[in-house]
């Protein structure tokens, strides 16, 4: 039979003033989908904006799902449409509106900031105390 185990430390008697550190409220859902993520930052690159057919093949998305997603991003304020014509067809671009060049911007700062803590505890340190206190592997 085992020994008896010590109680884990809760988090808020182990680190009181980390209270919500890893909360990160600045990221938005909206922004966080993976295709939503990957057309900001395609316009975030492109300060002048970038027409429909870059968007889909920049992101590899069919028509369906980007329009789906442009609709959602601007109806969150976040980008702008454009309309024009050539010859014929219409055009349609897409940029960043004022707003949401800001928010964006946010938005990369708390995943600045994710990246940044995940990497400080996953770095090998001589100065780090083992942490197993007991604990081993199931």
């Amino acid at each position: 039979m085992a020994g008896k185990r010590k109680p884990a430390k809760r988090i808020a008697e182990a680190a009181p003033t980390a209270e919500g550190r890893f909360s990160y409220e600045g990221l938005e859902r909206v922004i966080h989908e993976k295709a939503r993520l990957g057309i900001l930052a395609s316009l975030a690159s492109n300060a002048n904006g970038l027409l429909f057919n870059d968007l889909k093949q920049l992101c590899t998305l069919t028509d369906g799902n980007l329009s789906r997603h442009l609709d959602v991003l601007s109806e969150a304020g976040l980008i702008e449409v454009w309309k024009s014509t050539s010859g014929s067809r219409t055009q349609t671009m897409y940029r960043f509106s004022a707003t949401g060049r800001q928010r964006f911007a946010e938005y990369i700062s708390v995943l600045e900031k994710v990246v940044t803590d995940a990497q400080s505890e996953l770095q090998p340190s001589s100065d780090k105390p083992e942490r197993s206190n007991g604990w081993a592997p199931a």
